[in-house]
């Protein structure tokens, strides 16, 4: 096998403001709520960018049904786009007039959930940040909530979620987030049942189902609401979140742009004067265009970049291989070896993983995902080094590997990688090139780099020594005019998911 890889050294980072001694007094009003002041806050400070893997959850009142996806709720009022929903809908639950979507909530548990165990988990799996899904586009608060009646502490499982697992990940030292995905929850058809089926309305306005209730609280569940005061409710539960549980990342699904501009810059200053009050390093993440690079981090879902990016990025993946991001019945899930390979695909070119879970309704995490879970954490025990804190190479790598086109941007999360597929990263110091082989390679393969020398340390390659990660023996290799090659070992127990070999620079 003979490939060849140009490598520059990657570029560095200047933050852009240290607030690492202001005071609370100091902290009042540091951010005002417009892009300019808010330009000035560091995107992706370095602890971000050092974690490389967090997780979260798709857990709520979909999780009932199962059925589908968690788009159960706005698919159930589409009855003539979706007739499958509404006739198992009835078979299951009853007429859609007389059971709604919130009927369902009575029904959401959430016996089995233990904030204690998934922390565990969550951290056995080498994630360094994690939280819940706070409130999906269904409406439904996943904390305890003065302003949305319809939230778990008072309704279903009665538990303050959020603030029951936030808790456990902060007493195991894991930052925290939580996500939003309520901007859609608005019905834009304002009361006018010929544009029931409105796209960028999450439930569908109908004069036969609840969706058009008079109800005061079933208009807050709903969103049927006039935009102004939909605006206003949206920012005020966010903020109650930043307020009680002070996140340290506050991350958003898309539809932002349909919330007024000065809600979301009054969010965005919110947020990050609570955390210069609090000492932390806030970050926000959104899709798409919906926040400005400059203050926050883009994500790409279900996707990546397709070559290494100057600015630390974030991808959002599930662990189901097909449909659904919340639990749903007969759920398939990605194997270990397609869902690493691509999560390293993402780490060699400036990314973090946000890898989301599928929970029961009754709160328990199957032993399928725990599974996935705990070989991937396994596989991170014994090779982080080469993946928290580092940074990208020049390039990321090279291979025969074919990347489809994600559906959201990017390439897609699953590619089918091999062990001729490679992938680079550094230590921050550059005093160490680490050899990602994306499979488990033949005992006595050469691998070939390429011309190394051309690294930019200056006329000769500065390589003290290369080893296997895992074991840390020391392999054969060598250095030519037009190559830099190693051997891959006869005695060492090499893993099946993916191998790295860590090049000592002088």
């Amino acid at each position: 096998m003979l490939l060849s890889v140009l490598v520059l050294s990657s570029c560095g980072k200047t933050n852009k403001t240290d607030v690492a001694n202001v005071t609370e007094k100091d902290t009042k009003n540091i951010y005002e709520p417009n892009w300019e002041s808010l330009a000035k806050h560091n995107a992706d400070p370095e602890w971000f960018h050092d974690s490389k893997l967090g997780i979260y959850f798709h857990w709520g009142v979909y999780s009932v049904p199962a059925y589908g996806s968690e788009w159960y709720p706005y698919r159930l009022y589409r009855v003539n786009e979706y007739p499958d929903y509404k006739e198992y809908h009835e078979k299951n639950y009853g007429k859609l007039e007389t059971f709604g979507y919130h009927d369902f909530i009575p029904m959401f548990k959430a016996e089995k959930y233990d904030a204690e165990d998934w922390a565990d988990l969550f951290k056995a799996a080498g994630a360094k940040f994690a939280g819940p899904v706070a409130q999906h586009h269904d409406g439904f608060a996943m904390w305890d909530s003065e302003l949305n009646p319809w939230n778990s502490a008072d309704m279903g499982p009665k538990k303050d979620i959020t603030g029951e697992i936030l808790t456990a990940l902060k007493k195991r030292g894991l930052k925290t987030m939580t996500s939003f995905h309520h901007a859609r929850l608005r019905q834009r058809h304002d009361g006018d049942s010929t544009k029931w089926d409105t796209y960028n309305s999450h439930f569908a306005y109908h004069p036969d189902y609840p969706t058009s209730s008079e109800d005061a609280d079933l208009k807050k569940f709903y969103g049927n609401m006039p935009q102004e005061d939909f605006d206003q409710y949206w920012l005020d539960q966010v903020n109650e979140v930043v307020d009680k549980y002070s996140p340290d990342i506050l991350w958003y699904d898309v539809w932002l742009n349909h919330v007024a501009e000065d809600k979301i810059q009054e969010m965005s200053a919110h947020f990050l004067n609570n955390g210069l009050k609090t000492g932390q390093e806030p970050v926000l993440i959104a899709k798409h265009d919906d926040l400005p690079k400059s203050m926050s981090v883009l994500d790409i879902e279900q996707g990546g970049k397709k070559d290494v990016s100057e600015k630390v990025w974030m991808t959002d993946i599930t662990v189901s291989d097909k449909g659904s991001w919340c639990y749903t019945h007969g759920q398939v899930y990605k194997t270990p070896k397609l869902l690493l390979r691509n999560m390293i695909d993402v780490w060699s070119k400036n990314g973090v993983v946000l890898l989301n879970i599928s929970p029961m309704a009754d709160g328990t995490i199957n032993k399928e995902q725990r599974d996935l879970l705990t070989e991937v954490g396994d596989w991170l025990k014994t090779y982080g080094e080469a993946v928290y804190g580092t940074r990208p190479f020049h390039i990321y790598g090279f291979g025969h590997a074919k990347a489809e086109d994600g559906a959201h941007g990017g390439q897609s999360a699953k590619v089918e990688y091999t062990a001729g597929d490679i992938r680079f990263t550094t230590s921050k110091d550059k005093k160490s090139l680490y050899v990602f082989l994306l499979g488990k390679p033949e005992p006595g393969t050469e691998i070939s780099l390429g011309k190394l020398n051309d690294i930019g340390y200056g006329p000769a390659t500065p390589v003290k020594r290369v080893i296997e990660l895992k074991s840390g023996k020391e392999v054969k290799w060598e250095r030519t005019e037009r190559s830099h090659s190693f051997v891959i070992p006869e005695d060492v127990e090499l893993s099946e998911l993916a191998n790295v070999f860590k090049m000592e620079l002088l």
